[in-house]
């Protein structure tokens, strides 16, 4: 097989697999045995695509061209590889601690949960794998319609609030501003092609294309930049896994992946630093980055205050996308990064649900004695998050605030290392009270150990310890990262 054929063949599988999740509902081992046979080749027929983009080349192919002109096509090159990678090895991890969170918490239409859960990964791919504009737009707009199940999956009048949040902001943003962008850049450029250096330098003034740029920044709904954020603490009502997954890594890192690309291929880093509103975009983001940091510290709720986190953390990505080159590879760095620290605190909220029915930060005080295994888990989680040493999040920050230096913006490194600050202020002190916390004297959190379920916990262990080896062991993620910048 042609090695440009496996990227439909990855986008087609787990299709193939929601068929027959559907099919072997009433079967729940051969169900879920479906599921994660499925994740495991479909990482397996990434890899030897990862050898070619590795070896430099860039497995291209076009599906179709519904006008002269205009292609869906995919083309894979290092920044797609990265979030492909990361989505597929995530979904091995998440199918795992999900048969254990959905049958240890007794939750309904498993099945429909399972099946959803595939397109979805599917769809993600079909983002890491586009070629241009076009086809990036296509994909973007399946994961928001692909996802919307999941988010609604409860079924409650909160379910169903959360989801109208959920699409009418992804949605709205989509329509008013994406798609706006899309004709703009083809009525400039005549392309939509992603193409190294970009493709807008000398097609309009400045002014143009700064407010072009704008339309793209504020379009990308699902980079959850304020004041277009919502919808990621709304769709919090969806169960832990998802939170994981799609909220912590695929749904909003195809937001920042997105706004990576575009800047890398659409405007070229060069032409993003040369543009006046740069500056003041660059400032909002920094507000997004601290505000949600700030709001993270007010909420009781351990999902809400994990999903303001992800607000904030998805504004250093953003950040590196208008920070030129050194920026775009930090930003990349921190998909990686911020994806294992980020589905281990989801992990841990989820196995606290499961095995002590605590939903809030103030019901975990002395939980940790009880539940060793998910709050030690947690704390490397949260020190990944943080930016210490020796978690692997420690890098990312480390090229980002590198970044903020070669261009001159000292408020910007101040934000960043003010924002890790607050990190450690809303973060921090979830572990610490759960082992050093003394319990209420009408709790149960002391006594014999009651962890989560078996499968939760091998979830939880492995994105632990991987938060521990990328700080060993970076150095295959940078060079993907720093092979796209060139």
């Amino acid at each position: 097989m042609p090695i440009e054929m496996l990227m439909p063949v990855i986008v087609v599988l787990p299709v193939i697999a929601a068929l027959l999740i559907k099919l072997t509902g009433n079967n729940p081992n051969l169900r879920d045995t479906i599921t994660i046979v499925t994740s495991v080749i479909l990482f397996l027929l990434l890899i030897p695509l990862t050898n070619e983009v590795m070896a430099g080349g860039q497995p291209s192919l076009v599906l179709a061209e519904p006008l002269p002109g205009m292609t869906l096509k995919f083309t894979l090159e290092p920044l797609g590889m990265l979030f492909a990678l990361v989505a597929g090895f995530l979904w091995i991890i998440t199918s795992i601690y999900a048969i254990g969170y959905m049958r240890g918490h007794h939750e309904d239409n498993q099945t429909r949960f399972f099946m959803f859960f595939a397109v979805a990964i599917a769809v993600t791919q079909g983002v890491a794998f586009s070629g241009n504009l076009l086809t990036l737009f296509v994909f973007y707009e399946m994961l928001t319609l692909s996802t919307f199940p999941l988010v609604t999956h409860a079924g409650t009048e909160a379910a169903r609030m959360a989801g109208r949040v959920y699409l009418g902001i992804l949605l709205g943003t989509s329509v008013a501003f994406l798609l706006l962008a899309l004709i703009v850049t083809w009525y400039l450029a005549g392309t939509l092609e992603f193409t190294a250096g970009g493709i807008l330098a000398g097609t309009a003034s400045p002014l143009v294309l700064g407010v072009l740029l704008m339309l793209f920044f504020f379009g990308v709904g699902k980079a959850a930049l304020m004041p277009f954020h919502r919808w990621l603490p709304a769709a919090m009502v969806a169960p832990t896994p998802v939170s994981a997954l799609l909220h912590a890594v695929a749904v909003v890192k195809a937001g920042v992946f997105s706004l990576l690309k575009i800047s890398l291929y659409i405007f070229g880093p060069d032409l993003v630093r040369e543009l006046p509103i740069t500056t003041i975009l660059t400032y909002i983001v920094a507000a997004s980055i601290l505000l949600a940091s700030l709001v993270a510290m007010t909420k009781d709720n351990l999902k809400a205050r994990l999903a303001y986190s992800t607000v904030s953390q998805l504004g250093y990505i953003t950040l590196g996308a208008l920070l030129g080159v050194t920026g775009i590879l930090g930003g990349g760095m921190h998909i990686v990064m911020h994806a294992f620290g980020k589905i281990t605190l989801f992990f841990g909220a989820g196995a606290i649900l499961v095995a002590a029915h605590k939903t809030e930060v103030s019901q975990l005080d002395g939980l940790g004695r009880k539940m060793p295994i998910t709050f030690a888990a947690f704390t490397l989680g949260t020190l990944s998050i943080i930016g210490l040493p020796p978690l692997g999040g420690m890098w990312s920050k480390w090229y980002l605030a590198q970044a903020t230096l070669e261009t001159g913006e000292l408020l910007l490194l101040g934000t960043l290392l003010l924002s890790s600050l607050l990190n450690v202020a809303y973060l921090l002190p979830i572990p610490l009270r759960a082992f050093f916390g003394k319990p209420k004297d009408d709790d149960d959190s002391t006594g014999g150990l009651k962890e989560a379920p078996l499968f939760c916990l091998i979830g939880i262990s492995i994105t632990a310890l991987v938060c521990v080896t990328l700080f060993f062991s970076p150095q295959f993620w940078y060079q993907l990262a720093s092979m796209a910048v060139r």
